[in-house]
């Protein structure tokens, strides 16, 4: 599974930006996928999953109701979309995939892609 993270800019809070995440690979459809950050200086942190359908999603709590996670499998694109942004939400955002539909993703998922770079300035 291959994955390439797109449509990181900067931006002002309050403001808005949309996350691709472009997947090849065989069955990719099938795999679970998700978005992490990293912030400078801190360690990399879980922001939402979902699942091989698009029918089940999770957020980690600092986004939930600002950010939305969604899929195109005709399209074998994953996006997520960010609304309302604040300064905390700078950081590089990293789409993954994986098997396993989990909540918690503490050592990660299997595949990474390259970050795409988020800032949000006050």
């Amino acid at each position: 599974v291959q994955l390439q993270a797109s449509g990181g800019g900067s931006v002002q809070a309050g403001g808005s930006l949309t996350l691709s995440c472009a997947a090849s690979g065989r069955g990719v459809s099938n795999y679970v996928m998700g978005w992490f950050r990293q912030a400078p200086g801190k360690e990399r942190e879980f922001v939402a999953v979902i699942n091989w359908s698009g029918g089940m999603t999770y957020y980690d709590d600092s986004v939930k109701g600002r950010f939305t996670i969604s899929r195109d499998n005709a399209k074998n694109t994953m996006y997520l979309q960010m609304n309302s942004l604040k300064p905390e939400d700078t950081a590089v955002y990293f789409c993954a995939a994986d098997l396993y539909y989990r909540e918690n993703y503490p050592s990660g998922m299997d595949y990474w892609g390259k970050g795409t770079l988020v800032t949000v300035s006050s």
